[in-house]
Protein backbone atom coordinates (compact mmCIF):
# COMPACT_ATOMS: atom_id res chain seq x y z
CA UNK A 1 0.00 0.00 0.00
CA UNK A 2 2.88 2.37 -0.88
CA UNK A 3 4.01 2.53 2.75
CA UNK A 4 0.92 4.46 3.90
CA UNK A 5 -1.07 3.28 6.90
CA UNK A 6 -4.31 4.77 5.50
CA UNK A 7 -4.92 5.15 1.78
CA UNK A 8 -7.87 7.10 0.40
CA UNK A 9 -9.56 6.47 -2.96
CA UNK A 10 -12.32 8.82 -4.10
CA UNK A 11 -15.20 6.89 -5.67
CA UNK A 12 -17.84 8.72 -7.77
CA UNK A 13 -21.28 7.97 -6.31
CA UNK A 14 -24.85 9.12 -6.37
CA UNK A 15 -24.68 11.08 -3.14
CA UNK A 16 -26.15 14.28 -1.76
CA UNK A 17 -22.69 15.23 -0.50
CA UNK A 18 -20.97 18.03 -2.45
CA UNK A 19 -18.49 16.72 -4.98
CA UNK A 20 -20.45 13.61 -5.89
CA UNK A 21 -17.94 11.16 -4.44
CA UNK A 22 -17.41 8.92 -1.40
CA UNK A 23 -14.02 8.07 0.08
CA UNK A 24 -13.05 4.42 0.27
CA UNK A 25 -10.09 3.62 2.51
CA UNK A 26 -7.52 0.87 2.75
CA UNK A 27 -6.14 0.58 6.27
CA UNK A 28 -2.95 -1.33 7.01
CA UNK A 29 -3.62 -2.53 10.54
CA UNK A 30 -1.66 -4.81 12.87
CA UNK A 31 -3.32 -8.01 11.72
CA UNK A 32 -4.26 -7.42 8.09
CA UNK A 33 -5.64 -4.86 5.68
CA UNK A 34 -9.16 -3.44 6.04
CA UNK A 35 -11.21 -2.05 3.16
CA UNK A 36 -13.63 0.56 4.53
CA UNK A 37 -16.63 2.05 2.69
CA UNK A 38 -16.07 0.63 -0.81
CA UNK A 39 -18.75 2.82 -2.36
CA UNK A 40 -18.50 1.31 -5.82
CA UNK A 41 -16.19 -0.54 -8.11
CA UNK A 42 -13.79 1.66 -10.09
CA UNK A 43 -10.38 1.15 -11.70
CA UNK A 44 -8.52 3.21 -9.10
CA UNK A 45 -9.90 1.16 -6.22
CA UNK A 46 -9.31 -2.07 -8.14
CA UNK A 47 -5.66 -1.08 -8.50
CA UNK A 48 -5.32 -0.16 -4.83
CA UNK A 49 -6.88 -3.45 -3.74
CA UNK A 50 -4.62 -5.39 -6.13
CA UNK A 51 -1.47 -3.95 -4.54
CA UNK A 52 -1.94 -6.13 -1.47
CA UNK A 53 -4.29 -8.55 0.19
CA UNK A 54 -7.55 -7.29 1.69
CA UNK A 55 -8.45 -9.30 4.77
CA UNK A 56 -11.53 -7.47 6.06
CA UNK A 57 -14.35 -5.35 4.60
CA UNK A 58 -16.56 -3.09 6.70
CA UNK A 59 -18.55 0.12 6.37
CA UNK A 60 -19.05 3.11 8.65
CA UNK A 61 -22.79 2.90 7.96
CA UNK A 62 -25.11 1.31 5.44
CA UNK A 63 -26.19 4.34 3.42
CA UNK A 64 -26.24 3.55 -0.32
CA UNK A 65 -23.33 5.88 -1.15
CA UNK A 66 -21.00 3.88 1.13
CA UNK A 67 -21.74 0.26 0.26
CA UNK A 68 -21.99 -0.16 -3.52
CA UNK A 69 -18.75 -2.12 -3.89
CA UNK A 70 -19.00 -4.36 -0.83
CA UNK A 71 -20.32 -7.44 -2.64
CA UNK A 72 -17.85 -7.24 -5.53
CA UNK A 73 -14.75 -6.71 -3.43
CA UNK A 74 -15.78 -9.28 -0.84
CA UNK A 75 -16.23 -11.88 -3.57
CA UNK A 76 -12.97 -11.01 -5.31
CA UNK A 77 -10.75 -10.87 -2.23
CA UNK A 78 -12.37 -13.50 -0.05
CA UNK A 79 -12.17 -11.00 2.81
CA UNK A 80 -14.16 -11.33 6.01
CA UNK A 81 -17.22 -9.07 5.83
CA UNK A 82 -18.18 -7.33 9.07
CA UNK A 83 -21.35 -5.56 10.22
CA UNK A 84 -22.48 -3.83 13.41
CA UNK A 85 -23.98 -6.43 15.74
CA UNK A 86 -27.73 -5.98 15.90
CA UNK A 87 -27.75 -4.25 12.49
CA UNK A 88 -27.10 -7.28 10.32
CA UNK A 89 -30.43 -7.10 8.48
CA UNK A 90 -29.89 -3.42 7.62
CA UNK A 91 -26.39 -4.23 6.36
CA UNK A 92 -27.50 -7.18 4.23
CA UNK A 93 -30.40 -5.24 2.72
CA UNK A 94 -28.04 -2.43 1.71
CA UNK A 95 -25.11 -4.52 0.44
CA UNK A 96 -26.69 -7.76 -0.74
CA UNK A 97 -24.17 -9.63 1.41
CA UNK A 98 -24.74 -11.38 4.72
CA UNK A 99 -21.92 -10.50 7.11
CA UNK A 100 -19.43 -13.18 8.08
CA UNK A 101 -18.82 -11.63 11.48
CA UNK A 102 -20.18 -8.82 13.62
CA UNK A 103 -18.61 -6.26 15.93
CA UNK A 104 -19.87 -4.25 18.89
CA UNK A 105 -18.69 -1.07 20.56
CA UNK A 106 -15.00 -1.09 21.38
CA UNK A 107 -14.14 -4.30 19.54
CA UNK A 108 -11.05 -4.56 17.39
CA UNK A 109 -10.90 -5.62 13.77
CA UNK A 110 -7.36 -6.44 12.65
CA UNK A 111 -6.00 -4.07 15.28
CA UNK A 112 -8.34 -1.14 14.54
CA UNK A 113 -10.98 -0.20 17.12
CA UNK A 114 -14.63 0.31 16.18
CA UNK A 115 -16.58 2.96 18.11
CA UNK A 116 -20.34 3.59 18.05
CA UNK A 117 -21.19 7.08 16.79
CA UNK A 118 -24.89 7.12 15.83
CA UNK A 119 -26.66 10.31 14.84
CA UNK A 120 -26.18 10.72 11.12
CA UNK A 121 -27.40 7.12 10.85
CA UNK A 122 -28.48 4.69 13.58
CA UNK A 123 -25.76 2.17 12.67
CA UNK A 124 -22.93 4.68 12.24
CA UNK A 125 -19.49 3.76 13.58
CA UNK A 126 -16.00 5.17 13.26
CA UNK A 127 -12.75 3.22 13.01
CA UNK A 128 -9.85 4.30 15.19
CA UNK A 129 -6.29 3.63 14.01
CA UNK A 130 -2.93 4.97 15.24
CA UNK A 131 -2.85 7.27 12.19
CA UNK A 132 -6.28 8.78 12.84
CA UNK A 133 -9.98 8.03 12.82
CA UNK A 134 -11.99 7.00 9.78
CA UNK A 135 -15.02 9.13 10.55
CA UNK A 136 -17.56 8.28 7.85
CA UNK A 137 -20.29 10.91 7.74
CA UNK A 138 -19.67 12.19 11.24
CA UNK A 139 -17.48 15.06 10.01
CA UNK A 140 -16.52 17.06 6.92
CA UNK A 141 -13.60 19.40 6.33
CA UNK A 142 -16.02 22.07 5.09
CA UNK A 143 -19.77 22.52 5.23
CA UNK A 144 -22.00 20.52 7.55
CA UNK A 145 -23.24 16.95 7.99
CA UNK A 146 -26.85 15.98 7.36
CA UNK A 147 -28.71 14.82 10.46
CA UNK A 148 -32.16 14.27 9.02
CA UNK A 149 -35.39 12.73 10.31
CA UNK A 150 -36.63 10.08 10.55
CA UNK A 151 -33.35 8.16 10.98
CA UNK A 152 -31.15 11.07 12.04
CA UNK A 153 -30.83 11.82 15.76
CA UNK A 154 -29.42 15.23 16.71
CA UNK A 155 -28.85 14.32 20.37
CA UNK A 156 -26.90 11.21 19.40
CA UNK A 157 -24.93 13.17 16.79
CA UNK A 158 -23.82 15.77 19.34
CA UNK A 159 -22.76 13.01 21.73
CA UNK A 160 -20.79 11.37 18.91
CA UNK A 161 -18.97 14.64 18.18
CA UNK A 162 -18.09 15.05 21.87
CA UNK A 163 -16.85 11.49 21.94
CA UNK A 164 -14.71 12.09 18.87
CA UNK A 165 -13.26 15.23 20.45
CA UNK A 166 -12.36 13.28 23.59
CA UNK A 167 -10.39 10.75 21.52
CA UNK A 168 -8.21 13.64 20.26
CA UNK A 169 -7.21 11.95 16.98
CA UNK A 170 -4.20 13.26 15.00
CA UNK A 171 -6.36 13.48 11.88
CA UNK A 172 -9.78 12.51 10.56
CA UNK A 173 -10.54 10.59 7.39
CA UNK A 174 -14.09 11.59 6.41
CA UNK A 175 -16.50 9.80 4.12
CA UNK A 176 -16.58 12.79 1.77
CA UNK A 177 -13.98 15.39 0.91
CA UNK A 178 -10.37 15.87 1.97
CA UNK A 179 -8.57 14.54 5.02
CA UNK A 180 -9.03 16.73 8.11
CA UNK A 181 -5.68 17.78 9.62
CA UNK A 182 -7.21 20.03 12.30
CA UNK A 183 -9.64 17.63 14.00
CA UNK A 184 -10.39 19.66 17.13
CA UNK A 185 -11.24 22.84 15.24
CA UNK A 186 -13.35 20.93 12.72
CA UNK A 187 -15.29 19.02 15.39
CA UNK A 188 -15.96 22.21 17.34
CA UNK A 189 -17.11 23.99 14.18
CA UNK A 190 -19.60 21.24 13.40
CA UNK A 191 -20.79 21.12 17.01
CA UNK A 192 -21.28 24.88 17.16
CA UNK A 193 -23.08 24.86 13.82
CA UNK A 194 -25.58 22.29 15.09
CA UNK A 195 -26.22 24.28 18.28
CA UNK A 196 -26.64 27.49 16.30
CA UNK A 197 -29.18 25.78 14.03
CA UNK A 198 -31.01 24.51 17.11
CA UNK A 199 -31.18 28.03 18.60
CA UNK A 200 -32.58 29.42 15.34
CA UNK A 201 -35.23 26.69 15.16
CA UNK A 202 -36.29 27.07 18.78
CA UNK A 203 -36.45 30.86 18.40
CA UNK A 204 -38.62 30.48 15.29
CA UNK A 205 -41.12 28.34 17.21
CA UNK A 206 -41.15 30.76 20.13
CA UNK A 207 -41.83 33.62 17.71
CA UNK A 208 -44.85 31.85 16.24
CA UNK A 209 -43.68 29.42 13.56
CA UNK A 210 -46.17 26.59 13.96
CA UNK A 211 -45.14 24.25 11.13
CA UNK A 212 -41.96 22.86 9.64
CA UNK A 213 -42.37 25.06 6.56
CA UNK A 214 -42.75 28.14 8.73
CA UNK A 215 -39.65 27.21 10.71
CA UNK A 216 -37.71 26.73 7.48
CA UNK A 217 -38.62 30.20 6.30
CA UNK A 218 -37.72 31.74 9.65
CA UNK A 219 -34.60 29.78 10.60
CA UNK A 220 -32.72 29.63 7.30
CA UNK A 221 -31.24 32.78 5.83
CA UNK A 222 -30.37 31.32 2.43
CA UNK A 223 -32.08 30.05 -0.69
CA UNK A 224 -33.20 26.45 -0.14
CA UNK A 225 -34.01 25.69 -3.77
CA UNK A 226 -33.09 22.09 -4.52
CA UNK A 227 -32.38 21.22 -0.88
CA UNK A 228 -35.63 22.21 0.83
CA UNK A 229 -36.70 18.62 1.51
CA UNK A 230 -33.35 17.83 3.15
CA UNK A 231 -33.52 21.04 5.17
CA UNK A 232 -37.06 20.13 6.28
CA UNK A 233 -35.88 16.70 7.44
CA UNK A 234 -33.06 18.40 9.36
CA UNK A 235 -35.53 20.76 11.01
CA UNK A 236 -37.73 17.82 11.98
CA UNK A 237 -34.76 16.09 13.62
CA UNK A 238 -34.00 19.23 15.63
CA UNK A 239 -37.66 19.63 16.59
CA UNK A 240 -37.73 16.04 17.84
CA UNK A 241 -34.77 16.81 20.11
CA UNK A 242 -36.35 20.03 21.40
CA UNK A 243 -39.64 18.24 22.09
CA UNK A 244 -37.88 15.39 23.88
CA UNK A 245 -36.14 17.94 26.10
CA UNK A 246 -39.45 19.67 26.84
CA UNK A 247 -38.47 22.92 25.14
CA UNK A 248 -41.28 22.85 22.54
CA UNK A 249 -44.48 20.86 22.00
CA UNK A 250 -45.46 18.95 18.87
CA UNK A 251 -49.13 18.04 18.51
CA UNK A 252 -49.21 14.30 17.79
CA UNK A 253 -52.23 14.58 15.51
CA UNK A 254 -51.72 17.81 13.61
CA UNK A 255 -47.96 18.32 13.90
CA UNK A 256 -48.53 21.87 15.13
CA UNK A 257 -45.56 23.39 16.92
CA UNK A 258 -45.87 25.46 20.10
CA UNK A 259 -43.45 26.76 22.70
CA UNK A 260 -43.31 24.69 25.87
Amino acid sequence: MSGRAVRRVSVPTETTAPGGATNAYLVEADAGTILVDPAGRIDALDAAVAEGSVDHVLVTHAHPDHVGGVAAYAAETGATVWARRGREARFEAATGVAPDRTFAEGERVAGATVLDTPGHAPDHVVIETPDGILAGDLVRATGSVAVAAPKGDVRAYLVALRRLLARDPPRLYPGHGPVVDDPRATIRRLYDHRLDRERRIERAVREGAASVDAVLDAAYDRDLSGVRSLAAATVRAHLDKLALEGRIRIDAETGRLDPA
